[in-house]
């Protein structure tokens, strides 16, 4: 295993200090929050490093991630937050706080595109292609190599990708668009386990 990639079983460390920023992203075995349980959760404090937890999915007792997840001082970076946020909490049973989306920043900023993935971003901002084979595999049992290595790349690079995005918005007068959309996200996910699937603004 990469030495900067950490399996850990049923939750982090108490003392794992991974500072004020972090990127997170969870892998589930399908899209359906409530037929579908999340099974793992990586995280990463921007140093190429990943923390990745896998849940004892019986009891999804992991106080110490639980905690820094709702700890309003540390800023969460997500690549899609809305269906992790979703799951986090039908799971683990905890909001998220202080959290920020690349993807809603995408939308926002890089409106010169169509193409809002995390892969399309990574190529952009870090000039990386990375591999999305291992996207649709499945993460509810033991995990190989190249498993890890796709989940660490889901966080290694958010925090470049959250700065440079920030840049776009500020220069084009468009964050507090996106500050005010992150203020609905917690009610977008709470219409999501509601099961408000549609545009409730539509007609």
């Amino acid at each position: 295993m990469n030495n900067n990639i950490h399996l850990h079983k049923i939750d982090i460390p108490e003392n794992l200090n991974l500072g004020n920023t972090i990127a997170v992203d969870g892998e589930f075995m399908g899209l359906n929050v409530r037929r579908d349980p999340l099974c793992l959760i990586q995280i990463s404090s921007g140093n190429s490093d990943a923390h990745i937890v896998q849940f004892d999915r019986n009891k999804y007792n992991a106080p110490n991630l639980i905690k820094l997840l709702a700890d309003k001082n540390t800023k969460k970076i997500f690549h899609y937050a809305r269906s992790d946020l979703a799951h986090i909490k039908y799971y683990l049973k905890t909001n998220v706080n202080n959290v920020e989306c690349t993807k809603i920043q995408s939308k926002i900023a890089r409106t010169f595109s169509d193409n809002h993935s995390l892969k399309t971003l990574i190529k952009e901002f870090i000039n990386i292609d990375i591999s999305k084979q291992f996207q649709t595999t499945d993460f509810g049992g033991e995990l190989s190599q190249g498993q890890l290595k796709y989940c660490a790349n889901d966080v290694i690079y958010l925090h470049k990708i959250n700065e440079e995005l920030n840049k776009i918005l500020i220069r084009e007068n468009r964050i507090q668009l996106y500050q005010e959309c992150l203020k609905f996200l917690k009610t977008r996910v709470d219409l999501d386990l509601a099961s408000f699937k549609e545009d409730i603004w539509a007609h």
